[in-house]
């Protein structure tokens, strides 16, 4: 603990700092206000430092949405030229944002009868809930051991998209509509697919072997799971900047439209992936009595090149299209539900972004694999990365989150991201633990305070422990990522709608 005080923030801007290192190594890039800096605590600071300090890591980045997770802390960003981090991927591989534009305004979802319409045909099709599945609706479409299969090999390839009523031109509006395996392929994943079926022994952690559970996991596509995950309807609200309402029109967000963001990962089948994984480095490093970077189990590795990387990638890679698959098809079932209620109309995906994934990417003029941990890539024109997609000359879509009531944004990265990795926050981040929350905060008031917005839920009573206070000031977040010249506001969606995990509301 005494260490832990010794080390210091030092600013270097409005909204950037420094954490120094010792032995002279390439220090901490911090960003945050003065007032989200305050916001990390000492837990997240060891984290981030011993992050920094582990073999092969070139560059650690702590972002304004920064606070405790497993090894790492989420809300980082970790480059290294020569190793793989599970612990920076984190347990929910490829957790992401996806938007979906659809063709109304926002007078068609002004009456609550219409809004409590769609979340009810919307729940019809996307449960909610941990280990909850396609079987649990009444509109889901179904996926077949088989399709399951193909598609954690594939992605979201034309055929996928095709056996699962997915418009295939939505893979073109995809941050990676498909990852492959640690030799470039396809072929890699379904022989570890194949081989982790037929393994007695894999480490999940769960009676089960993972081939007797495959099936399961595959009928949890097309839904959100717990926690912190969500599908929000919103109205748009371009900004006044010509290069907002330019860029948002290359997005295709309409100001005064309507849209659906969608926030989840890879479910059960991406939590397997990595528990596995967890556990086998964890058994290596103690068989082979390695040290733990700061002592800790969560930070365990492997040497790019080495077998043990080799398959941390490819299952990765699983999860990650998993989830890929999982966003799409969402998507495609909430456009069906608006289509229900509001016949003739049609909608388009706007982006899908990740912010729990490792991928290589050029750092510093160097081949890395920049890891990125309740992070968002952040590419801005012009950026190689874009080359042949729609975003070339303006930048991809942002998806930063904040909650039902202060809203979320989208944004657009400038050329000061190149400070971050490319990288900017999440969203707002925990302020509170959940059982902080649970403990502090009052039902009934978190409650009155959606009623007082006119903001519906599916729920009876809001999940008290993802209530808007658990969560950072949104506005000083996005105020430390605008300042930090990583990133311009693009338009603000203000929540009409929220679907969580919860009991079923009653009115």
């Amino acid at each position: 603990m005494d260490e832990m005080k010794e080390n210091k923030l030092i600013e270097t801007g409005e909204a950037t700092a420094i954490l120094p290192l010792p032995n002279n190594q390439k220090p901490i890039t911090v960003i945050g206000t003065e007032a989200i800096r305050k916001t990390f605590d000492e837990g997240t600071l060891r984290q981030t430092i011993n992050s920094a300090m582990a073999p092969g890591v070139s560059q650690v980045v702590l972002n304004p949405d920064a606070h405790v997770g497993y090894g790492a802390p989420v809300g980082c960003v970790m480059a290294s030229p020569t190793h793989i981090y599970p612990g920076p991927v984190g347990v929910d591989i490829k957790c992401s944002m996806s938007l979906l534009a659809v063709d109304i305004d926002e007078d068609a979802i002004v009456d609550r009868e219409t809004r409590r319409a769609l979340i009810d045909a919307i729940c019809e099709r996307t449960p909610t809930g941990t280990g909850r599945g396609q079987r649990h609706v009444k509109k889901a479409r179904p996926v077949s051991e088989e399709l399951g299969r193909q598609l954690v090999a594939e992605g979201a390839s034309v055929d996928v998209c095709e056996q699962l009523g997915i418009p295939p031109e939505w893979a073109q509006r995809c941050e990676d509509s498909a990852h492959v395996g640690h030799d470039g392929t396809h072929d890699a994943l379904a022989a570890r697919l194949e081989l982790l079926c037929n393994e007695p022994q894999f480490n999940t952690g769960k009676r089960l072997r993972f081939g007797e559970r495959f099936a399961g996991k595959m009928r949890q596509l097309g839904s959100y799971g717990g926690g912190n995950h969500f599908g929000e309807c919103e109205v748009v609200r371009v900004g006044e900047s010509d290069r907002a309402k330019k860029t948002a029109e290359v997005f295709g967000l309409v100001d005064g439209g309507v849209a659906f963001l969608s926030h989840c990962g890879s479910r059960g089948f991406g939590h397997d992936l990595a528990a596995g994984q967890f556990r086998t480095l964890q058994d290596r490093f103690a068989k082979w009595d390695i040290p733990l970077p700061g002592g800790d189990r969560n930070l365990v590795y492997a040497p790019l090149g080495s077998q043990e990387a080799n398959d941390y990638i490819d299952d990765m890679s699983l999860g990650a299209n998993f989830a890929t698959v999982n966003h799409l098809l969402i998507n495609a079932l909430v456009l069906d539900a608006f289509q229900e209620i509001l016949p003739g109309i049609d909608g388009r995906l706007v982006y899908f972004i990740s912010h729990n994934i490792a991928c290589k990417e050029m750092v510093n003029d160097q081949l890395q694999w920049v890891h990125r941990k309740g992070a968002t890539r952040a590419f801005p024109a012009g950026h190689h990365g874009l080359k042949d997609t729609p975003f070339a000359d303006t930048g991809h879509p942002i998806l930063l989150p904040g909650n039902p009531q202060d809203g979320s944004a989208v944004m657009v990265a400038d050329a000061g991201a190149a400070l971050s990795c490319y990288s900017v926050n999440h969203g707002a981040g925990r302020a509170m633990s959940r059982t902080k929350a649970k403990r502090e905060l009052n039902q009934k008031d978190v409650d009155q305070s959606f009623k007082d917005r006119d903001i519906l839920s599916n729920c009876r009573n809001y999940p008290i422990d993802e209530a808007p206070a658990a969560y950072k000031d949104f506005e000083e977040v996005l105020k430390s990522v605008k300042l930090a010249g990583l990133a311009s506001e693009v338009a603000r969606l203000d929540a009409k709608f929220v679907i969580k995990d919860g009991d079923k509301a009653d009115d």
